[in-house]
């Protein structure tokens, strides 16, 4: 008996298998071309789990539904093609590729106007001719990744939230972490860039670092609150300014909200056209080539092209005060 109803129910299975392509394949094309994610509810069975196999995050049919749509806005010329679909039994694996031009924001990612193509597959099982589980290979993060905005996995590994874990003394909280970091000396930086109009937009940033001289590669980390940051992240180049212990009033000024915060300084262009700050100790310009995501910040990793050097003494930075680099007196 319990062979008779194999052979059955096999039978059943490859008579089904054209119908089952059928479906898949125009539920995939209205949800992910047409953005009508709920046509989705005909092939997803009420109990669907979606496992991302980068994160090992597992998700169900809503978050797979503000996925789709939110990355429809991000590329509403999205086109996914079905390179091929397998169905054995109750099992399925679905290879594809899809391309679309960033023009909108994605998540706390600003557009850039990129076009790009991505490829992934989806591995998972029915249930009564339902998707019940899949596993992915792609997911957001991966999307950006193909654009050039890899993120830092360390940095999204768990929400910390005000707690970080100290494995000798238990628990410090963020202001305590906050105060270490104060007590770093650091110069004071000012990185620079235009927006698409053409005018000069900056803010004050204390985390920059050289990573090589060959080749010549330097950081900075800049928050995405910032309102410099969409315009930065959508830039080819940018400049960094070490400002010198004659520059306090700019440090206050881009620091502060202030629209306009190149109006009462003189500046000038680098040979791509990132403002420099005169008076500066130091300045470069650099080739963005890398955005990293961390959370809360973006690493931007760049190229120098062009440097400026002068005499002025460097201004320095610690613990909430600004002092003069020669002397370490207080400005």
């Amino acid at each position: 008996m319990r062979q008779i109803l194999t052979e059955a129910t096999f039978a059943f299975t490859i008579a089904c298998m054209p119908v089952i392509n059928e479906v898949v394949l125009s539920v995939w094309d209205a949800a992910w071309d047409r953005g009508e994610v709920d046509a989705l509810d005909t092939l997803l069975h009420p109990d669907y789990s979606r496992e991302s196999a980068g994160s090992s995050t597992v998700t169900g049919l809503s978050d797979l539904k503000k996925d789709i749509l939110e990355v429809r806005a991000a590329f509403p010329d999205l086109r996914t093609t079905i390179d091929k679909l397998i169905i054995d039994g109750d099992d399925f694996a679905i290879f594809w590729t899809a391309t679309g031009t960033f023009t909108g924001p994605l998540g706390e990612v600003p557009a850039t106007g990129n076009r790009v193509q991505t490829r992934g597959s989806n591995q998972g099982t029915f249930r009564d001719g339902r998707v019940l589980h899949e596993r992915v290979t792609w997911d957001k993060s991966e999307l950006l990744a193909d654009l050039g905005v890899p993120s830092l996995r360390s940095a999204f590994e768990s929400d910390l939230s005000d707690l970080v874990v100290d494995n000798l003394s238990g628990t410090l909280s963020t202001d305590e972490l906050k105060g270490f970091n104060r007590q770093f000396i650091t110069g004071v930086t000012v990185v620079t860039t235009k927006d698409a109009k053409g005018g000069p937009r900056g803010l004050a940033v204390n985390s920059y670092a050289s990573i090589s001289l060959e080749p010549p590669l330097v950081l900075v980390c800049v928050q995405k609150t910032s309102s410099t940051y969409p315009t930065l992240f959508q830039a080819k180049y940018l400049g960094i300014n070490i400002l010198s212990n004659q520059q306090r009033d700019t440090v206050a000024t881009f620091a502060s909200k202030e629209p306009n915060k190149f109006a009462s300084l003189e500046w000038h262009d680098g040979p791509q056209g990132s403002p420099l700050i005169d008076g500066s100790s130091a300045a470069i310009e650099a080739e963005i080539k890398e955005r990293f995501q961390a959370k809360t910040h973006t690493v931007f990793i760049a190229k120098v092209t062009h440097t400026e050097l002068s005499d002025a003494v460097p201004m320095v930075y610690k613990a909430g005060g600004f002092f003069d680099g020669a002397s370490l007196t207080e400005l």
